[in-house]
Parts: C-alpha cells; sequence; structure tokens
C-alpha cells in the first residue's frame, strides 16, 4: 500500500470511527479504515459449552484479566490479553483499563445509557471556577445531538431540566411499578427529580458502529476496511508539518506495512489514541497531551429491600423497571465539601439478592436468602472526576506489547472531591430509601479504581488556546491541520453522564467539519 495515498484513514471503527466513516463517506470522500481486532462473527465463532465442560467452570482464570471485573471464562477472548498488550501503573494507585480489539470495538459492548451533557459540565469553570470551560456548549452540540438520538433511537421522556437535557426521543410513556412510583413520590418530598433514564433501543437490540453507522458507508463504495492491523506510528511531512504516513503491523504474521494519507482521523479510543501520539511524537506543543485523565466514580451506593415484596408476595407491578436521578447537587445551591456532582442509577429487581449483602452464615444465611428473594431494590453512584494536570499517562519505554511497541503508564488518583461525592450520593441514597419505607440492607462509600467506569476521556483536550490545549472545538489539532481526534480524548469535563452520546455528536460535527475543509481545500 506503500504507493497509494488515501484520501482519508481513519484509526478505530468503534462509535467514533465508524461515524467518521458514515459522514465522510457520504460526503463523498474516500476512507480507509485501521482495525486493531478481527471481525466477529458470533454464528461462527461462538461455541456453547455448560459451565462445568471449562476448566474453572466459568469462573474467571486467575491472573489473566486482573482488571476487567466484566470478564468471565465464557467472555475471555473478548476482552484485550493485558499480557499482549500490557501498560502500567504505580500499584498503590490501580487503574482499570478494559480494551475491546474487535471490529466494532467497544461499540458492541455499550451499555446504551444515552445522554446529553448539560451546560453545568460544558460550562462548569463558568459555574464553579474550577478548572476549563470547554469551548463549546450545548447549543454547538444540540443539533448533531437530535441527529444521533435518530440514528440510534434514544428512549426517554422530556423532563424539562437543565442538567438533563432533553432530546429527539423514542417516547417512553411507561408506567412506574408500584416501588418505583413510591421512590418518585419520596424524592418530590425530599426536592430530588426521579426520572425515566434514556438509553438506545438500537436495531434488532444492537445499537453499535457495526450495525448503525459502517453499513451505511460501506453502502457508499467509498469504504474499504482492514481489520486485525496494529498501528505503530505516525509521521508527519518534515517540509509541510502535515501527517502524511501511518505506520502498522499484522496483529497475526508481524508482517510490516505503512499507507500514506492526505487526513488521519483517530479513533481508536481516548488511550490508544493517546499512546499513538506519544509514540509518533506529533501534536503536542502546548504540553498538555496525556495531561487531564478523567472519568466517572461509579461502585458507591446501597442495596435495599422492599418490605411488601418479601416471602413471595412479588408481582410485576410492584417490583422491577429503573430509574435515573439527574445531578441535583450544586445547580442552585453550594455544597461545602464537593463540587460538581452526580446522578444515581436506580434499579428494582424481581431476582435474588446476593448473599454479600447480609450478616448472616449457613442456615439463617439462607432463610434470609429465600425470604428476600425478588424485593431488591438499588442504587448506583456516577459521579464526575475533576480534570487534573497531575492525573495523566505517559509511554513506558521499558515494557513493549507484543508487536514491540512502547506501553502506557497511567498515573492517576481520586481525591477528597470525588470520595467526599461518593459518601454524599450514599447518604442521600440511604434517605431517599428512608422516605419511601425500604429496609437499606448494605451501603457502600468506596468508589471503584479509576478506569472501573471503562468512561476514560481527555489527555487530548479541546480549547481555543494552543498553548493549553491539544485540540481545537471541532477536534482538529492545533499543530496538524490534517490530523482529527475524534474519540473522547477531547473531552474538557467528563460530567457525570455515560459520554457515549457526546463522542457520537462530537465525531458527526468534526468529520462535517473536516469534509468542509476538505471541500475548500484547507487540508
Amino acid at each position: 500500500m506503500a504507493e497509494e495515498i488515501v484520501d482519508v484513514l481513519i484509526i478505530g471503527s468503534g462509535h467514533s470511527g465508524g461515524m467518521a466513516a458514515k459522514i465522510l463517506t457520504e460526503k463523498g470522500i474516500s476512507c480507509l479504515m485501521l482495525n486493531a481486532g478481527p471481525i466477529a462473527d458470533a454464528r461462527k465463532d461462538t461455541e456453547l459449552k455448560p459451565a462445568y465442560a471449562l476448566p474453572y467452570r466459568g469462573f474467571k482464570q486467575p491472573g489473566k484479566l486482573p482488571h476487567v471485573f466484566q470478564s468471565n471464562e465464557f467472555n475471555a477472548n473478548t476482552w484485550v490479553d493485558e499480557k499482549e498488550v500490557p501498560y502500567t501503573y504505580d500499584p498503590q494507585h490501580p487503574y482499570n483499563w478494559v480494551r475491546v480489539r474487535l471490529f466494532g470495538g467497544r461499540s458492541l459492548f455499550w451499555s446504551r445509557q444515552s445522554f446529553r451533557l448539560s451546560d453545568y459540565e460544558f460550562k462548569g469553570k463558568s459555574h464553579d471556577g474550577f478548572g476549563d470551560d470547554w469551548p463549546i456548549g450545548l447549543a454547538d452540540v444540540a443539533p448533531y445531538y437530535s441527529r444521533v438520538e435518530g440514528i440510534f433511537r434514544v428512549r426517554g421522556r422530556a423532563e424539562g431540566l437543565a442538567q438533563y437535557p432533553d432530546g429527539n426521543f423514542v417516547r417512553d410513556d411507561s408506567p412506574w411499578t408500584g416501588c418505583m412510583q413510591r421512590y418518585v413520590d419520596a424524592g418530590k418530598r425530599l426536592g430530588v427529580p426521579v426520572c425515566k433514564a434514556r438509553s438506545s433501543e438500537g436495531v434488532n437490540g444492537l445499537a453499535s458502529s457495526v450495525n448503525l453507522l459502517l453499513p451505511d458507508a460501506f453502502e457508499t463504495g467509498r469504504l474499504r476496511a482492514i481489520p486485525n492491523v496494529v498501528v505503530r506510528e505516525l509521521r508527519a511531512d518534515k517540509n509541510t508539518g502535515f501527517v502524511n504516513e501511518a505506520h502498522f503491523v499484522d496483529r497475526i504474521s508481524r508482517r510490516e506495512m505503512s499507507v500514506k494519507a492526505r487526513v488521519v482521523v483517530l479513533a481508536a479510543g481516548t488511550l490508544e489514541s493517546t499512546r499513538l501520539l506519544l509514540n509518533s511524537k506529533l501534536g503536542n506543543s502546548s504540553g498538555a497531551m496525556g495531561h487531564y485523565l478523567i472519568d466517572q466514580i461509579y461502585g458507591a451506593g446501597i442495596q435495599c429491600s422492599v418490605p411488601e415484596a418479601r416471602d413471595g408476595r412479588a408481582t410485576p407491578e410492584l417490583m422491577g423497571g429503573g430509574a435515573l436521578i439527574p445531578r441535583f447537587r450544586n445547580i442552585d445551591t453550594k455544597e461545602k465539601n464537593f463540587i460538581r456532582g452526580y446522578a444515581l442509577n436506580v434499579y428494582s429487581s424481581m431476582g435474588g439478592i446476593a448473599a454479600h449483602h447480609f450478616a448472616d452464615y449457613g442456615e439463617e444465611l439462607q432463610k434470609k436468602l429465600d425470604s428476600y428473594r425478588s424485593s431488591g431494590f438499588s442504587t448506583n453512584i456516577m459521579g464526575e472526576v475533576l480534570a487534573r494536570f497531575e492525573n495523566h499517562v505517559s509511554i513506558d519505554k521499558s515494557v513493549v506489547d507484543a508487536w514491540g511497541i512502547p506501553a502506557l503508564h497511567i498515573e492517576t488518583k481520586y481525591t477528597d472531591n470525588e470520595f467526599n461525592m461518593a459518601r454524599d450520593a450514599v447518604d442521600a441514597a440511604i434517605a431517599m430509601a428512608d422516605a419511601a419505607g425500604f429496609e437499606v440492607l448494605s451501603k457502600n462509600y468506596d468508589p471503584n479504581p479509576p478506569g472501573y467506569s471503562i468512561h476514560e476521556l481527555g489527555t487530548c483536550r479541546m480549547g481555543d488556546d494552543p498553548k493549553t490545549s491539544v485540540l481545537n472545538k471541532w477536534s482538529q489539532s492545533h499543530d496538524i491541520r490534517n490530523l482529527y481526534v475524534v474519540d473522547g480524548s477531547s473531552f474538557v469535563s467528563s460530567g457525570w453522564q455515560n459520554p457515549t452520546l457526546t463522542i457520537l455528536a462530537l465525531a458527526m460535527r468534526a468529520s462535517e467539519h473536516l469534509a468542509e475543509q476538505m471541500r475548500q481545500g484547507n487540508v
């Protein structure tokens, strides 16, 4: 491929890469997509086995994927092998980097929560004085949010809350179950909004790049894709400063290859895109690249029981369903111990309640498990992590992956702001449960380690000032005009929201800007 020059090279095939491919090809631009993993074929590649036929009886093989809590023996091949693609960190401050190298990336496993950021996130500094505002606001992104919500068929209900912006929804008119209605009523008494959650319905149960974005791009005849290639380095023309070449290696054969391109769109995921740029020594005149790593705090929450549902009395009318409490702290008032805010995911279950929520053993524990079955009600935090310069990634030249590419070193930790936020979220959840008449069985004030949310963001932040940011407001490199980074690395703040809808909207916006710049001959 060394003799060919492609119009746009897209690295990554997840939501952001798929959106870039769809928009650019529909604008008449030819694209080549490189992806580090194979094309998954569930019908051909899936083998069903009972747990007793597996060496570890379906549980996780010790040491294989220590940071992937979602893994077990049934799905171990889904996740990136940490021995094949290692990363490093201070053992005192672990980071859970959960990666997927399949065609479609993590879009295949998205939980489908679909939230817009509000101006409390886009303009956080203007609200509370910390950090930096984004160079864009909700009004800039809203038209793209609406189009993305249409493609992904986001189900929701208009709530009229500034911190929970309404959108282009498949209307959710579903009634609350009995326990959820009690919770809604308790929220009204305490001044806490309890809302319908918003999620992508997708098509046929899937809301991924491979079924909602890439088919449109392939249908134009202007997209080619190469699976199983790992990009080693980007190179720039010494005369123009433009990035013009990508060097990559076949994942299986180890064959080294390269391709020349007029424009490069990075969509490999926050940390992989940053790792590639750092290894390539490109686009970092500001010194900001790799810094301001952010995500969301998960893990803190409570487990409750609805008394009327115990001892076999649960019914579908009483139990089941979910809700979302959007951010309600630091809106019109100011908390003493933390800034920004959190949301609470709320769930009711007709299933069993795990044994670790009870302080009982043996026969007494079994009696409790039987009695409390189908009465479960839980809340869990999604909290904003503050963007701090010291939370950063860098290249660890002493460690390389299976293809000899230097690994990423991750240095990040939560601060009192995050821990105080988690404590407040649990206390608020307990107050809500008490007001609803539920029994609180257990509470956990401790968030999981950074990275657990699988929402890594930042490290190539956007901004108006090239001295303090990596990208401009169009996700275009300040230093290299023909380089765009369209994944979550452009984020200036994380908010409490699942970032996928915002990543999709920003990728759409950036791709349309790129297409226009190409039409004008600027790149």
